[in-house]
């Protein structure tokens, strides 16, 4: 299994050909892995009933042969259609095919499919290259009008692997069996909803194959969770105080928009830092001091103010743009923030007062030589990176995080149900555990407080970026219905006692 590691469709063939090369045959994972698909038809079909099995002229079509073939040793009756000549079919998926017992009957032919007790989708998997069309656009529809249980074989028919895009048509599935390791695909909206409950099976490649393919194909992706950045969440020790837990300056917005920075303020004392200040214009220090008690209250009017405050160096986390205001005073806060070299957040107006202006930004932030995290939603993603190669519509959500990273000299969350957090050496999270109800305005302020409290409290920026999406969601989790903004702060004291106890 993966420890948390994500295969993409190349690490897959990586890891395959690594197995092969230490000893194990081709059809020999084929065959285990059409065994680990039978194994769980049997628990969905039940005692009885007819099973259909679809399969593709692939190696996925090949582990639907070897399904078929357990499932009629094991006692049920079974109906094969498969796409395209049997006659065709090459290497293991040749083998598999060989080894089957039965018919091949034209995926086209007529009939209707509701009278089975489970469909067994083996058509194509992960390493779908184009849009379906023609026979197996319709043989889904089929499937999908007979309302059956489904069972995918590694992705849903029409499931991109690594993007979780969808292909043209697609196959909606109730559960999927994949192997060796789960895949961006998997995670990845909208792929992620056509997979219904999701088993991942080890079919005996070994963790030596699984660590050289994964080393031959770049960076670790990985699922987000606290099982590896956990043991570097901060842990205050007997002879801390709040000037060793760090200190966030948090820069307000003027009256009447500072809402949205206290939020943040809130949320970077809750995760842990030991002092949070807010510098803010003179208009809004008496809105601010109206609401504020632990968190402190500074007077910041200009850049050459926030210059002044961050003379002090004790101040080593800085978080801008919740309620911040666009234009060239907030590109003048930000200029001076991302060249203090503190750690630094930069959120909301922080990143839309640099639409179109990336690569300023990244001179920047490598001025400072600092420790820095973005975390645009889709629209501040776009705004921001307008005209880049992150923004390529034809590279998928993890792939434009990750180039967006690497252009920016930075960590970028690129929020969404799907949250990417992606490093500049080319690292990259996938982020599963959220909840719709995280949906509501402000949500992404406190997002912006969790991380730089955690970096203010020295976790590294991927760690903190990666624990602070975790955590929010966790939160967003443990409130549910009726949640606001205002009360993800309140609910961290619950989340940090079962990490860190």
């Amino acid at each position: 299994m993966s420890d948390g590691r994500l295969v993409t469709v190349a690490g897959m063939r990586a890891v395959d050909a690594e197995a092969i090369a230490r000893g194990t045959t081709g059809f020999a994972l084929m065959r285990r892995a059409g065994t680990a698909v039978a194994a769980r038809a049997e628990i969905m079909a039940g005692e009885g009933g007819e099973i259909l099995v679809l399969c593709g002229p692939g190696n996925n079509g090949g582990d639907g042969f070897i399904a078929a073939q357990e499932l009629v040793e094991a006692g049920y009756p079974v109906s094969l259609r498969l796409l395209g000549d049997r006659s065709l079919l090459k290497g293991d998926a040749a083998l598999a095919a060989a080894a089957w017992s039965g018919d091949a009957a034209p995926l086209d032919e007529a009939g209707d499919w509701s009278g089975f007790t489970l469909i067994i989708d083996a058509l194509f998997g992960a390493g779908l290259s184009r849009d379906l069309d023609g026979v197996a656009a319709q043989a889904i529809a089929r499937a999908e009008a007979a309302r059956v249980p489904i069972l995918s074989v590694d992705v849903p028919s029409g499931i991109d692997g690594d993007t979780g895009a969808v292909r043209g048509a697609t196959m909606r599935a109730t559960e999927t069996v994949t192997f060796v390791a789960a895949k961006p695909g998997h995670l990845l909206l909208p792929g992620r909803s056509h997979l219904g409950r999701l088993h991942v099976v080890d079919i005996g490649t070994g963790p030596e194959s699984l660590d050289a393919g994964l080393g031959a194909t770049g960076p670790a992706i990985l699922r987000n969770g606290p099982d590896w950045w956990g043991k570097d969440l901060p842990r205050p020790g007997e002879a801390s105080h709040k000037f060793t837990r760090g200190h966030v300056v948090v820069l307000s917005g003027p009256a009447y928009k500072t809402g949205a920075a206290r939020m943040a303020a809130r949320a970077a004392l809750r995760v842990g830092a030991g002092l949070v200040s807010m510098a803010s214009p003179t208009s809004a220090l008496a809105e601010n001091a109206a609401h504020l008690t632990a968190i402190m209250l500074r007077p910041c009017e200009t850049a050459d103010d926030l210059d002044d405050l961050l003379a002090d160096e004790r101040l080593n986390a800085i978080l801008a743009g919740p309620g911040l205001g666009t234009g060239d005073a907030t590109r003048d806060l930000v200029a001076v923030a991302a060249q203090a070299g503190r750690c630094l957040v930069l959120d909301a107006d922080a990143l839309t007062s640099f639409k179109g202006q990336a690569a300023l930004l990244a001179a920047h932030i490598a001025d400072g030589g600092g420790s820095a995290v973005l975390t645009p939603h889709e629209g501040e993603f776009s705004r921001l990176f307008a005209g880049t190669e992150a923004e390529d519509p034809a590279h998928g959500k993890l792939e434009r995080a990750r180039r967006a990273a690497g252009l920016i000299g930075a960590v970028v969350v690129l929020k969404g149900a799907d949250t990417v957090i992606a490093a500049p050496d080319g690292r990259a999270a996938i982020n599963v555990h959220g909840t719709p109800y995280l949906a509501t305005a402000g949500s992404g302020d406190v997002l912006a407080g969790l991380v730089a409290g955690l970096l203010a409290q020295g976790m590294a920026p991927f760690e903190a970026a990666c624990a602070a999406v975790w955590m929010h969601g966790d939160a967003g989790h443990r409130f549910g219905p009726g949640l606001t903004a205002e009360d993800l702060p309140e609910t961290m004291p619950a989340v940090l006692r079962d990490l860190v106890g």
